[in-house]
């Protein structure tokens, strides 16, 4: 699926001024890094879908293929027969969603049409089954009767605080619910404030958290829309590596052949699901004969766990261990 995507996007760029494509990417960077909650879509025009689509895609498909790849592992035995993709715009998450299991009907909701339009192209002959509708991310949004798994990817933080909390009611609503935002402190409080609100409509938290109950850690200083502090606390986030194509490079800039996408993220389910008993939450370290192992755990909240080469398999399996994985 990762090459299909690829191969989609593949000459996405072709036949639109170098400027203007650069423009519409440094506007989108702006909004990605930034804190501009709207009642209107990011995406406006042809040209910035089209460079939202080669500048971003990729990475969204890894993080996204990423958490879904976490909550699956929880739930071997079940998978979606339908699924939504809340502010889907190009359909990365609905990429992902194929990535990770066959069969399912999707449907792409978004409030930019030409994002829509783009998404449905990209899609074309290899995402059958997919519907692409245009509908208003906020009040009012409701979803069919019996969805089994909802995505909403980098969404909200382009919401305001009322329509954010409406989209992730709505999803709520679901069998399953994965929830994915940059991995920078403001995306983790949102993540933190949706994974809340999922918890108080009855969902059992999957992944990454190994209990439904309190984050244990502390949060930087500030809030959603305000700059952080940057000492005094911690957030949540992960890695995806994501292998940049010659398109990718050249539309962000860079030289070397892949990058890592930083993000945060909540599984959340009506399923008879039981979350790992820790998760990695940071990079392994690895010493001489040892491994330090930063975990979030289910009754101890965040500890630091050394194991050695006296721990035999134990040893082993923490040497091969990778940040944001299950671990026991």
């Amino acid at each position: 699926m990762h090459e299909e995507l690829r191969a989609a996007l593949a000459g996405l760029l072709d036949g639109l001024p170098p400027k203007q494509a650069a423009q519409a990417v440094d506007r989108l960077i702006a909004n990605y890094r930034g804190r501009t909650p709207t009642d209107a879509p990011v995406l406006r025009d042809r040209a910035d879908v089209a460079a939202y689509a080669a500048y971003r895609m990729p990475a969204t498909f890894e993080a996204v293929r990423a958490a879904l790849a976490a909550f699956a592992d929880r739930v071997p035995d079940w998978s979606p027969a339908t699924h939504v993709d809340i502010g889907g715009g190009t359909g990365a998450a609905t990429w992902a969603t194929a990535a990770t299991w066959q069969g399912h009907h999707s449907t792409v909701l978004d409030w930019a049409q030409p994002a829509l339009d783009l998404g449905a192209e990209l899609a074309d002959g290899i995402l059958p089954g997919t519907d692409w509708q245009r509908r208003t991310l906020g009040e009012g949004l409701t979803l069919p009767a019996g969805t089994d798994l909802v995505t909403v990817s980098y969404v909200l933080g382009e919401l305001r605080p009322e329509d954010r909390r409406a989209v992730v009611a709505a999803a709520a609503t679901a069998t399953a619910v994965v929830l994915v935002e940059p991995g920078t402190p403001d995306g983790y409080l949102r993540i933190r404030e949706a994974r809340t609100q999922l918890t108080e409509a009855g969902l059992r938290i999957v992944a990454p958290c190994p209990h439904s109950g309190t984050c244990p850690i502390v949060p930087l200083v500030g809030g959603v829309g305000a700059p952080p502090a940057v000492a005094g606390g911690d957030w949540c986030h992960f890695a995806a590596r994501v292998s940049r194509s010659s398109l990718h490079r050249q539309v962000k800039g860079g030289s070397l052949p892949y990058e890592d996408e930083k993000f945060s993220y909540v599984a959340a389910t009506t399923l008879d699901a039981t979350p790992a008993a820790a998760r990695i939450v940071r990079r392994p370290q690895l010493r001489k004969g040892q491994v330090l192992l930063d975990l979030c755990t289910t009754t101890d909240g965040l500890q630091r766990e050394t194991v050695t080469k006296r721990h035999g398999a134990a040893y082993k399996a923490a040497r091969d261990a990778a940040w944001g994985d299950d671990w026991s």
